[in-house]
């Protein structure tokens, strides 16, 4: 079983999907991509995930990320609850939906804990820049469903900090103010950050947003 850690490079794979054949690493090309997996087809939670992503895919779109879903189920299960999805949640779904009958995906990304099922996987989302590196891993027990806003401010936050010397306070959402890193010297931040800046002590400085017009 495979250990991923955060700044790893997603591990590839070529796979069987609701839109055809792919591989991983060349279907996101150079987008960030956000992998999410279900313990199986027709469960009443992860149906309103997927409904709700596929009503997100204009907020998705504008950040640059592709959206995949995975589940142990095959392409018959899946075409059969994506029409199920379309009619409970009102939408269409608009991304692949992965089948991993062999759990070859799900091994590779350590989606299968005997702790939860030895069988099913749980519900892990991995987020993984246009370099491939994993980004974000999140698990989510089966009675709880994940919070897409709060994944869209992951985003934000990952996407702003990845170009810019900052980083992202508590329950920061786009359009705050922004950490100035430590990194950066005082005698650095008239160049770095014109837009001024608030000293609260000398290891918490504030600035906004620096992407931002």
């Amino acid at each position: 079983m495979a250990t991923i850690r955060l700044g790893d490079v997603a591990p590839n794979f070529t796979a069987q999907t609701t839109e055809g054949e792919i591989n991983f690493h060349d279907w996101l090309g150079e987008s960030w991509g956000i992998l999410f997996s279900h313990p199986a087809d027709y469960t009443p939670v992860c149906t309103t995930e997927l409904g709700t992503v596929a009503n997100y895919a204009e907020e998705f779109q504008k950040r640059n990320v592709k959206a995949v879903a995975l589940s142990v189920d095959g392409l018959e299960s899946h075409h059969g609850w994506i029409k199920d999805i379309n009619e409970t949640q009102k939408t269409t779904v608009n991304f692949p939906i992965i089948a991993d009958e062999d759990h070859k995906v799900a091994e590779l990304y350590d989606m299968i804990h005997p702790n939860a099922d030895s069988k099913l996987t749980v519900r892990s989302v991995f987020v993984i820049d246009p370099d491939k590196k994993v980004k974000l891993m999140i698990t989510y027990p089966a009675s709880t469903g994940r919070n897409f806003d709060e994944l869209l401010r992951v985003i934000d936050s990952l996407q702003l900090t990845a170009y810019h010397k900052v980083a992202t306070p508590a329950n920061w959402k786009s359009g705050e103010d922004c950490v100035i890193s430590p990194a950066v010297t005082n005698e650095q931040i008239p160049e770095l950050f014109p837009k001024g800046h608030t000293e609260i002590k000398p290891y918490l400085r504030m600035t906004p947003q620096p992407n931002l017009n």
